[in-house]
């Protein structure tokens, strides 16, 4: 039996693994990756899945391929977007789709056509602690929500990253990069919208790079009076297990909750979902199964079905409470 098909148009970050590997659970077969100029990363990744690297891209649009996904450099991505409209296919991207005010404005009227449909892989909602936390917040365990605090540390390793990626004008810098999976979190876990957010974006290595920033601190004002800290960085060191000691805090009205996601030796490799009640002290709570993926879920929405969890809504305001974020910020830098 012929495997349904699809098709990957750039290819720069190892997150795109993670789209290949949940479309090839869900049958399907990818029919090459595309790359303007092919580097050890395009090539590593087609040579690790046996899938053929294309020089005419426009193959890869063909009347067969169902779904595009694409890993490009950021700044590219909206033109993407908007040639899969010309072809009507679905595209699904690793984050972020867009990365300032001209972009989200050209996504939006993308998503007004409603032509296509569009993904992003906002990944912390298939993990299991956090899909776990957004159903006990949900059943009431800690009452209503009053602050929510993230710590997202990562590992930069700069001598492995392409140019591209230090300069902002192609990347978005660290608060885009990085904080659309934050945002979205924020609204995921409290079904509140944004309302404001201010804070600082921090610059003290690489002066050779000068629109690279290394950290970020946000306080962010949200609908019911909830207030969010979200703090993320580039200094996990090269030696670290793993890329980042990442962290969520909770409180609510009726206790906390801490989320220990990667990086604590205490949590090894599995997530540690800790819960503080006036009921019941403290307790580890056991992870549910989350029982979809990013993938499932997109084909869920092209295909029409009504139980999808990831929409334009959600890519759209995400997307642009990071713009926003970016926009607002005072910058510190003390290369200078």
């Amino acid at each position: 039996m012929k495997l349904r098909s699809y098709s990957i148009i750039g290819c720069h970050h190892w997150h795109i693994t993670d789209f290949i590997e949940q479309m090839s659970m869900l049958g399907f077969e990818c029919a090459g990756i595309y790359e303007e100029k092919p580097d050890d990363l395009a090539r590593s990744i087609a040579a690790k899945y046996g899938i053929p690297m294309v020089s005419d891209r426009q193959a890869l649009l063909a009347d067969d391929i169902e779904i595009v996904g694409s890993s490009a450099i950021h700044s590219d991505k909206i033109a993407l977007i908007e040639l899969c409209e010309q072809y009507g296919k679905p595209i699904m991207l690793t984050k972020p789709a867009v990365i300032n005010r001209s972009g989200y404005e050209r996504l939006k009227q993308v998503v007004d056509r409603g032509i296509i449909q569009i993904g992003m892989m906002l990944m912390e909602r298939m993990g299991p602690a956090e899909y776990t936390l957004k159903r006990r917040l949900e059943a009431g365990v800690l009452g209503d929500i009053v602050s929510i605090a993230t710590r997202k540390p990562h590992r930069l390793t700069p001598k492995t990253r392409p140019p591209w990626f230090f300069d902002k004008q192609q990347n978005g810098a660290i608060i885009n990069d990085l904080s659309v999976h934050e945002f979205d979190l924020l609204r995921w876990l409290t079904g509140k919208e944004i309302v404001a957010s201010q804070g600082y974006m921090l610059k003290h290595i690489l002066p050779e790079h000068p629109t690279f920033y290394d950290s970020a601190s946000l306080q962010v004002k949200m609908e019911s009076g909830i207030v969010a800290q979200l703090y993320l960085d580039w200094y996990t060191p090269e030696q670290s297990w793993t890329w980042g000691d990442c962290r969520i805090f909770i409180t609510g009205t009726k206790g906390t909750a801490e989320l220990r996601l990667s990086g604590d030796p205490l949590v090894a490799i599995s997530p540690l979902f800790l819960i503080t009640t006036y009921q019941e002290g403290l307790v580890s709570v056991e992870l549910d199964t989350v029982p979809y993926t990013l993938c499932s879920d997109f084909i869920d929405r092209i295909e029409g079905r009504s139980d999808w969890v990831i929409g334009h809504a959600d890519i759209l305001a995400a997307s642009l409470a990071a713009i926003q974020a970016d926009e607002s910020v005072t910058i510190i830098d003390r290369t200078k």
